[in-house]
């Protein structure tokens, strides 16, 4: 309990005041230091990783779209609707060379990513903090009301910069038509505004929860309508949408088009907004508190909350409902386009061949198998997500009560894994029917609907690997489980960009993703299905033997 609720009585908002031998950001260096200590991996990961795929699309686009001829065709097959949802605004196409496309389809998405990376940042290092406690026994020493948030603000601003000017300084050292160096520092300065907005966001986001987890959860629905904001106004004729949208205020730059510095104005301007309401609503709650007060349980639990399933689902009920409705948010913006995808790709040499490589009666089917990929890598991305709760359980000293109890470690990790595998599989689910239900209105083609369901359900196997990687990580090798992380980001690199730029085959076949037949071009094969799932259970056995074996570890 803080010094302010002791004086102010229990739940009592903590006044303003300085701390002892400084100001309310006394300690802020300090913190900076220290967090940039505990994010020397994460954080180079994130940059590079963003910076890397930039730069290979960028450089794809100059060889797929290398002659007029292909950029102009692009501009018939992206001037739908449809396409301008999934990319920006039509006025890109007005002079589509390599840059102005890839602001047109990479800087909505990318912007995403880089907000995810800013709110993650803050969360960490915030809220996440003062959950498990360590914020309040630093609160005790010369360490200021603000000093936290500040040093949040700081990295993630730090982050972004160095992110902007390597994207600027990679980008302008390519020597690709159309991609100069004044729109380089733009389109740079474009995703380091756009990573600021959001980390604003999660500033606010962080005062209105006392968990990390609804923290995070309410800044991306924040990132996720900015994207629905943006598509809906793209693909409509006004555009006001996306005025809206900080995302749309970043592609309303015209970046390697018009080169408009101005609408990044907007961006500075609300994070620093979202910043302010977040010092502001820190000084109105108590440290570990939130703003929005904890509704009261029921007077009776359920009598599911008393099993371990029960619990764990509890646990990852709020994550596999954010992920299901994205998934099928998802689903339907691929399957919009299915019925244009035979003109969208047809003079598109690399992927036609790619495409044939897949096999099938149609384009169409083709695409759909290829999209299916991504479709399951976000899938992954979730099941990694929940299968690591365990470990996330165990650090913070939440597991050891519970197995102090008549529960087995095996039915506690076990109860987190079986939720993930079936999470993983109802998000595909979800997919499936999104894809397949606007597939049919794209196609006009009914038939659509159980196939592309049954394409997404046929990578369930490799989840249930997924899952099973995470398992053996966290039974043997608990302070190693961030390396599950590669399953997934091997599996989009190998099954989406590899069947384009045509890596070997033996390098699929180290996935488990790979083994998966591609449908709905490819023929039904329950032989490997079988096999993955026998890999799957395997290693799930082997995960939980490794934790029955080893000691519980709490930070």
């Amino acid at each position: 309990m803080t010094s302010a609720t002791k004086t102010a009585g229990v739940g009592a908002p903590a006044r303003p005041g300085t701390a002892a031998g400084g100001g309310a950001l006394a300690g802020t260096g300090t913190l900076v230091r220290f967090a940039l200590r505990r994010d020397r991996v994460r954080l180079p990961v994130w940059i590079l990783a963003l910076l890397l795929g930039t730069l290979s699309t960028a450089n794809s686009y100059a060889e797929l779209y290398g002659t007029p001829e292909d950029r102009a065709n692009a501009v018939e097959t992206m001037g739908s609707p449809a396409g301008l949802a999934m990319s920006g605004p039509r006025h890109y196409l007005d002079d589509y060379t390599s840059g102005a496309m890839l602001g047109h389809q990479m800087l909505g998405f990318t912007a995403v990513l880089v907000g995810l990376m800013s709110v993650l940042v803050i969360t960490r290092h915030t809220r996440a903090e003062e959950e498990t406690g360590r914020a309040e026994l630093l609160r005790s020493t010369v360490v200021g009301r603000h000093a936290h948030l500040a040093a949040a603000l700081s990295v993630a601003a730090l982050a972004n910069l160095v992110l902007g000017l390597l994207l600027a300084l990679g980008l302008g050292g390519l020597g690709i038509d159309g991609v100069d160096a004044g729109g380089s520092l733009l389109y740079g300065a474009a995703h380091a505004a756009v990573g600021l907005v959001f980390a604003g966001v999660a500033a606010v986001t962080a005062q209105l929860t006392a968990h990390a987890r609804g923290a995070t959860g309410t800044a991306l629905a924040v990132i996720g309508a900015a994207y629905v904001l943006r598509a809906a106004g793209d693909s409509g004729e006004s555009g006001a949408l996306s005025w809206l949208s900080p995302i749309g205020w970043a592609q309303r730059t015209y970046v390697y088009v018009d080169d408009d510095w101005w609408p990044l104005l907007l961006c500075l301007a609300l994070a620093a907004g979202c910043a302010a309401t977040g010092f502001a609503l820190s000084t109105r709650r108590d440290v570990g508190a939130g703003i929005r007060p904890q509704k009261p349980g029921r007077p009776v639990a359920s009598p599911a909350l008393g099993t371990p399933l029960g619990l764990a689902l509890r646990l990852h009920r709020g994550m596999l409902a954010g992920f299901g409705a994205g998934l099928f948010l998802m689903g339907a913006m691929y399957g919009s386009i299915l019925g244009q995808a035979e003109d969208m790709l047809k003079d598109i040499d690399q992927l036609q061949e790619a495409l044939e490589r897949i096999g099938g009666t149609g384009i169409a089917e083709a695409f759909a198998s290829m999209v299916m990929v991504v479709v399951a890598v976000v899938a992954a991305v979730y099941v990694v997500m929940a299968a690591l709760r365990a470990r996330a359980e165990e650090t913070a000293g939440r597991a050891e009560p519970l197995l102090a109890t008549g529960l087995s470690r095996g039915r506690w990790a076990g109860s987190h894994l079986a939720v993930a595998m079936g999470g993983g599989t109802l998000a595909l689910l979800v997919a499936g029917l999104g894809f397949g239900i606007a597939g049919a209105a794209s196609t006009g083609d009914g038939a659509l609907v159980p196939r592309l369901v049954g394409a997404a359900l046929a990578y369930a196997p490799a989840l249930w690997v997924t899952v099973g990687v995470a398992a053996v990580l966290f039974g043997w090798f608990p302070r190693a489980s961030a390396a599950a992380w590669i399953v997934p980001v091997y599996a989009f690199v190998v099954g989406y960009l590899g069947q384009i730029l045509r890596f070997p085959g033996w390098m699929n076949d180290l996935s488990a993703f790979g083994h998966v037949p591609r449908l709905p071009a490819a023929d039904l094969d329950w032989t490997p299905l079988l096999v993955l799932t026998l890999v799957a259970a395997g290693l799930v056995w082997l995960g939980l033997a490794g934790l029955r074996r080893r000691d519980l570890e709490t930070k």
